[in-house]
């Protein structure tokens, strides 16, 4: 891939794949620090009913080729709740210091579950405990409930905690395993918009779509991309 991508708007010839030129964005937004947490995304969920709801995301991977993001989250929760029922989302990054946007739509599949364990073992052991302790989007009746919730099931693998739930005394055990209800999800990408910012609102704009046809549990086949530049 050509620097291309550092130019201010995006080239007379769009490219013929926008995910290198998200992937580069990405790369650059998180090298620069644009933001305390630059791999933040929007993900936005649909229900049976047709309620869309959406929430911020930490991007936790971002692969070109063949085209797919991956993010994690309880299973149970309310998005992957959505996702069992629509296994469709919209995903949003926004830099507002750089003046980018990246729109990507697509399906949405389960991480295989060696990815998910490699992910997880490499949390560090507060945000495993969290995982565990914490049934995701459920009502809890206060926020020291919640921190007795997590000590009892950290008690119950093993961990042994001073206070709160982040001190750990000597004897606890040295690894957790992942909880079946807690992976990553691969957001597939079947749409993608490349938004600059411009001077006067002359902002640059352009849209890629392609299709994709499932081959296995977490794979797709696709097509080539084709490309059209979108009015502001």
């Amino acid at each position: 891939m050509t620097d291309n991508w550092k130019k201010a708007g995006l080239p007379t010839e769009l490219p013929d794949d926008p995910m290198h030129w998200a992937d580069a964005w990405l790369t650059e937004a998180l090298a620069g620090n644009a933001q305390r947490n630059p791999n933040a995304m929007t993900i936005a969920t649909v229900d049976a009913a047709g309620q869309p709801s959406a929430r911020v995301v930490l991007c936790k991977q971002f692969v070109p080729d063949p085209g797919y993001l991956v993010f994690y989250t309880n299973y149970q929760s309310r998005k992957g709740r959505e996702l069992g029922v629509n296994p469709r989302a919209a995903g949003l990054f926004h830099w507002d210091a750089v003046g980018r946007q990246i729109r990507i739509e697509g399906i949405v599949v389960r991480s295989p579950v060696d990815e998910s364990d490699t992910y997880f073992a490499s949390r560090d052991w507060g945000s495993q405990l969290g995982a565990w302790g914490s049934d995701q989007s459920e009502p809890v009746e206060s926020k020291e409930a919640l921190v007795s919730q997590i000590r009892k099931r950290g008690s119950e693998l093993g961990l042994i905690l001073k206070r709160g739930t982040q001190d750990l005394s000597a004897g606890s055990i040295s690894h957790v395993n992942r909880p079946p209800q807690w992976g990553g999800f691969r957001l597939w990408a079947t749409d993608v918009e490349l938004w600059l910012e411009g001077a006067d609102r002359v902002h640059d704009r352009a849209k890629w779509t392609r299709e994709i046809n499932r081959v296995s549990e977490d794979r797709f086949s696709t097509t080539r991309w084709t490309s059209t530049r979108l009015q502001p």
